[in-house]
């Protein structure tokens, strides 16, 4: 290993976790779940990978309402927990640690990649703009979902307690809540998406509540040092559109986690003003994992700077499987295929070769 990335791979101690280097397999979703379960191939995937020092998973619903792209994970029934435990047991046979996001579409879905009985639901009936692929049909319009009633949101949190639970059942070492990129917590975070006259709406105090309560329930269910969160300032994803008090709204959410003590916040970085990551980092006052188009080269200043503890790679690790030992021996990254990125198979998913030398 070249002395070049020291601080990348030195060891870092996480709530009740020792990683053994400080890159972080970011969350991807690469739709293998047939039916809604793991499988063989995504126990190679994973384990295959396990030379990060924590992966994270592609993103996993808590609950049938969250199913809303086809072939993503679920984790609320025994089956899904019997299957992610060969996961995790695969990683951990191969020294690594693993997180699971837990994952809610909210209006980020269509019906037809729902199984019977779910349903659409978000802080609001309004439809997210776009279209979302569906197996049966191709692509179709996201449709107008159910508004969450004030009454059931505490059952929408329970859902995410309870999949937390069979996390921690499934061998788990933690869990991640997705509250970014436009699914439901982040719905519940933007203006956009939300436009309820509630409690959970508003202005960016109450609209900021169903996350904290959401990371208070599950951090109180599993262990604060089981609890993680991912975060997205400025993100349009999903129909978001950022808002005049995006600053001071995230900055408060940071303290507010922050004062929960969960084990870490990750953010992404992509579009955030200068100097944001380094406000929520003092706001938190935890353990921050930055992602945002990382090289290994900005990857070590930044943390040198202490701008991070951890840094999470994403599409670099869908081609390179040994992305670790080829940042450690300087050694080229093979490029991935985008148009594998979401299909059904082993082809652009299992298959990148490690390298030989």
């Amino acid at each position: 290993m070249t002395q070049e990335y020291q601080i990348l791979f030195s060891p870092y101690k996480m709530g009740g976790l020792s990683l053994k280097n400080r890159v972080v397999m970011a969350p991807m979703t690469r739709s293998r779940a047939i039916g809604n379960v793991t499988n063989e191939m995504v126990v190679k995937y994973y384990r295959q990978r396990a030379e990060a020092g924590l992966l994270v998973t592609e993103g996993t619903s808590p609950s049938p309402n969250g199913l809303g792209y086809c072939r993503i994970p679920g984790l609320y029934n025994p089956q899904q927990v019997a299957a992610w435990k060969e996961v995790t047991d695969a990683v951990h046979a191969n020294g690594g640690k693993i997180f699971v996001q837990l994952m809610h579409t909210g209006r980020i879905a269509h019906p037809l990649n729902l199984p019977e009985g779910a349903k659409m639901v978000a802080p609001s009936a309004i439809a997210a703009p776009g279209q979302m692929y569906t197996d049966a049909q191709g692509m179709q319009n996201h449709p107008v979902p159910e508004e969450i009633p004030g009454n059931e949101i505490a059952a929408v949190i329970a859902e995410f307690v309870h999949s937390s639970r069979c996390a921690i059942e499934a061998g788990f070492d933690g869990v991640e809540i997705h509250a970014a990129n436009g699914y439901l917590p982040m719905q519940f975070l933007n203006a956009a998406s939300n436009q309820r006259m509630d409690q959970y709406g508003g202005g960016h105090e109450n609209r900021n509540r169903f996350v904290l309560e959401l990371a208070e329930a599950v951090s109180a269910a599993i262990g604060k040092e089981k609890t993680g969160i991912r975060l997205s300032p400025f993100s349009t994803s999903g129909g978001a559109l950022p808002g005049e008090d995006e600053i001071a709204q995230y900055i408060a959410l940071a303290d507010g986690l922050g004062k929960l003590d969960l084990v870490y916040l990750h953010l992404l970085a992509f579009a955030m003003p200068a100097g944001m990551a380094d406000n929520i980092h003092k706001a938190f006052g935890g353990t921050l994992i930055l992602n945002g188009g990382y090289t290994a080269a900005r990857a070590e200043a930044d943390l040198e700077a202490g701008k991070a503890e951890l840094i999470s790679f994403g599409r670099p690790f869908i081609s390179n499987p040994d992305l670790v030992q080829r940042i450690g021996k300087n050694v080229d990254l093979a490029n991935p295929d985008p148009s594998t990125f979401f299909s059904a198979g082993e082809k652009g998913y299992i298959d990148y070769p490690v390298f030989a030398g």
